[in-house]
């Protein structure tokens, strides 16, 4: 679990950092992740993830990714 929240870390700050990713992300966020994180997402997990993505960068990072990360597994 340390290692997907690591993951999502790292890309919520490639996006943060970078105005044109953002918009990249809002157009193909499964994508987007995919290609910054380097990880395939499984198909059945992919709505989580973006959405846990989407928490980050509204602000709510600890407890949204935190949670959604757990409902993971």
């Amino acid at each position: 679990m340390d290692d997907i929240k690591k993951k999502v870390d790292e890309v919520v700050a490639k996006l943060k950092a970078d105005p044109k990713l953002i918009e990249n992300f809002k157009k193909e966020p499964v994508k987007t992740i995919e290609g910054l994180s380097g990880i395939d997402i499984p198909d059945n997990i992919e709505d989580k993830v973006v959405a846990g993505v989407k928490t980050a960068l509204a602000g709510d990072k600890l407890g949204g990714i935190a949670d959604t990360v757990k409902k993971l597994f």
